[in-house]
């Protein structure tokens, strides 16, 4: 069997399917990098922010904080985990969407 050079051409570059945080622009990577940098009189204390990610099947709630290398998640809390503590349904609902930030705040541990 010979050997097959791989090309990527422009059919390649047609086809090529980017990671979805940057092909759906769920990031403002300039406005991020502007978040971060900040006074150098607060030294090394964290800016905290929720992240919310709304699915078909499930609602994500995270707590993070940024670094130039990247974010760092905190504490997370999924709407899949709510019967545990009695709702039986609608898991993706308009009723979950607020339950599952505020079921977030109390695990989160800021100092």
């Amino acid at each position: 069997m010979g050997f097959v050079k791989v090309v990527k051409n422009k059919a390649h570059f047609k086809r090529h399917w980017v990671k979805s945080g940057r092909g759906q622009s769920k990031t403002n990577n300039y406005a991020w990098k502007c978040w971060v940098i900040k006074d150098q009189s607060k030294s090394s204390t964290p800016k905290h922010r929720m992240i919310v990610r709304v699915t078909n099947r499930d609602i994500t709630c995270q707590t993070a904080y940024a670094r130039r290398e990247g974010d760092t998640t905190v504490c997370a809390a999924h709407a899949h985990a709510l019967p545990k503590y009695g709702v039986k349904a609608g898991l993706t609902n308009y009723a979950a969407r607020g339950t599952v930030p505020k079921w977030l705040l109390p695990r989160r541990k800021i100092w």
